[in-house]
């Protein structure tokens, strides 16, 4: 046994075959190198392993980042989709909904009278409470039975915290919701994507305890208004005078909502006139005057009527000066293509600086158009007094740029392509389109007036969109801020009824909408024969039909 255990050892001297002998001198080789030459050598080969060893402490800290922002992003995404929550408070339709927000706070939308932001809390989220509309319903079961007005803060205390409550399950699906699916779509891993979706509701859970820590219920006393609603302090009283006199303002509460039901009964058994979708709708503005709250306002009614174009009768500046420009800029963002007239307050400055901008119009010389399917054929103010340094040329001057409109208007029905709107500042132009189109506007005078012409055409005249505009202020009383929405066949274009639009001046806050409608569609009327020329009417003056009578405002002198 020994000597085969020996014999199964080679010897030194013992002849071995050539692999054998390669690996035996290359180990004997590196051992028999100096300390350092080894040291280094061994370093080479666990070079790759120390790497991987530097490289481990990085990885996980991009890896939480990466998670990080894929998890804000969904977790806003979804509150942005779906996470709004319709919810009943008192006689209100409400819209509540948490939006990302770096100071936080309340913000509550009536529209289309404004906003009030209340500095609530302060966390990343915000709390949005859009009023969408009153309920009738609702509002008539607390007109028929006035003893709920007595619970009525009760129950609206009781639908805000019941919506809270609900908006805060709602959300947390919505914020879960969202950085799931995207953690799903960026990473293709379920759990990375569950892992995303518990981190957004710890971070929404977050941000509930901020605010809830940083809440703050007097913020009610110092609401910020905006829009219409800047006057409403003025009106109800400052917040710690309601609270001080919650009885006398309970009761202003309940005449406000008895008096919106009774405008509900009140509308719903009119004999109105109901626009179906095919109705042209055009929004009426004149003499805007430099009042920026303007544009906000017909923003607002090109949305709630769903205008399909808007007729301004020029005055829209006050001097007619270059540094007025960029207060056109609006026109072209309200929602609807824009026409233009000059009036006697607009340069051909001011109506070079409209030429060519996006969604808008500029007529002049008796220029035909066709917008939304309407025909509009115009002619600017032939007079240019910005202030009384200016000489006026009086009414020839205008009556002879009327002519010009009236050549125009033959022009185009003898080519059989009538004109169904006339536009001229000032009526004494607009005047001479008489028996040519059916329907003619204008401005000027800042009062409403409504006349049908010797040869039947109805002359339209428009108060001040804007108020009077800056000279309001030099009045006694302020202006109303006056609008109108005419409403048009789609086959014939004729007018079938116009809604007179009135909200309260400079300080003011009273709103009226009253609808009327031409003598030949009121109830039990013969219509006129579709494709027949304008019927003529009464002498020049108002009209003599109750319906028809201009809603007279406050008479102002021509601007």
């Amino acid at each position: 046994m020994a000597r085969a255990a020996r014999s199964r050892t080679p010897h030194p001297d013992a002849p071995q075959s050539h692999p054998h002998r390669l690996l035996h001198t290359g180990l004997g080789g590196v051992r028999t190198l100096p300390a350092a030459v080894r040291r280094g050598y061994r370093s080479r080969r666990t070079a790759p392993t120390a790497t991987l060893v530097d490289d481990a402490p990085h990885r996980p800290l991009a890896s939480a980042l990466g998670l990080m922002a894929v998890t804000v992003v969904g977790a806003w995404l979804g509150l942005l989709l779906i996470g709004s929550l319709r919810v009943p408070v008192g006689p209100m339709d409400t819209s509540m909904a948490l939006r990302p927000s770096l100071s936080g706070g309340t913000r509550i939308e009536v529209a289309p009278l404004g906003d009030l932001e209340l500095s609530s809390h302060h966390a990343p989220v915000r709390l949005d409470v859009d009023v969408d509309r009153l309920d009738p319903v609702r509002s008539q079961a607390l007109v028929d039975h006035p003893e709920r007005f007595a619970g009525l803060q009760a129950e609206v205390t009781h639908d805000v915290t019941r919506g809270a409550l609900g908006l805060a399950l709602h959300s947390c699906v919505a914020v879960a919701s969202g950085a799931t699916a995207l953690g799903l779509a960026v990473y293709r891993r379920p759990r990375r994507a569950l892992a995303a979706g518990g981190l957004a509701l710890t971070l929404l859970g977050a941000c509930a305890g901020t605010a809830y820590a940083t809440w703050n219920p007097e913020s009610v006393l110092e609401p910020k208004f905006s829009g219409l609603l800047t006057s409403a302090p003025s009106v109800v009283g400052n917040a710690r005078s309601i609270v001080s006199e919650f009885n006398v303002y309970q009761q202003e509460l309940a005449r406000l909502v008895t008096n919106v039901t009774k405008l509900y009964d009140a509308t719903s058994t009119l004999p109105v006139y109901q626009p179906d979708p095919t109705t042209i709708r055009v929004l009426h503005v004149s003499d805007i005057h430099l009042n920026p709250g303007a544009w906000r306002i017909i923003a607002s009614l090109v949305k709630q009527y769903r205008i399909n174009v808007i007729v301004d009768t020029g005055d829209t500046m006050d001097h007619g000066s270059a540094a007025e420009n960029h207060f056109l800029d609006p026109v072209s963002t309200l929602g609807a293509p824009y026409v233009w007239v000059r009036g006697n307050h607009d340069s051909r400055g001011t109506q070079k600086y409209l030429t060519g901008r996006r969604q808008v119009t500029v007529l002049d010389h008796g220029k035909v158009t066709q917008v939304a399917g309407v025909r509009i054929a115009g002619v600017g103010d032939p007079q240019f007094t910005p202030d009384r340094s200016v000489v006026a040329a009086g009414d020839p001057a205008e009556r002879t740029a009327g002519g010009r409109l009236a050549d125009a208007l033959r022009t185009q029905r003898l080519a059989g392509t009538p004109v169904d709107l006339a536009l001229a500042h000032n009526p004494a132009a607009v005047r001479e389109a008489d028996g040519l189109a059916p329907l003619a506007l204008a401005g000027h005078v800042h009062h409403r007036e409504n006349t049908l012409l010797p040869q039947g055409t109805r002359l339209m005249v428009e108060g001040s969109t804007g108020g009077g505009g800056l000279r309001a202020v030099h009045n006694k009383k302020p202006e109303p801020v006056l609008a109108s929405v005419l409403y048009l066949d789609r086959r014939t274009k004729r007018l079938q009824a116009w809604d007179e639009i009135t909200l309260g001046g400079l300080g003011l806050s009273r709103a009226e909408v009253s609808r009327h409608l031409p003598h030949e569609n009121q109830p039990g009327a013969t219509p006129a024969p579709s494709g027949s020329p304008p019927s003529s009417g009464p002498p020049s003056g108002p009209s003599s039909h109750p319906s028809e009578r201009p809603a007279r405002s406050p008479s102002g002198h021509p601007r």
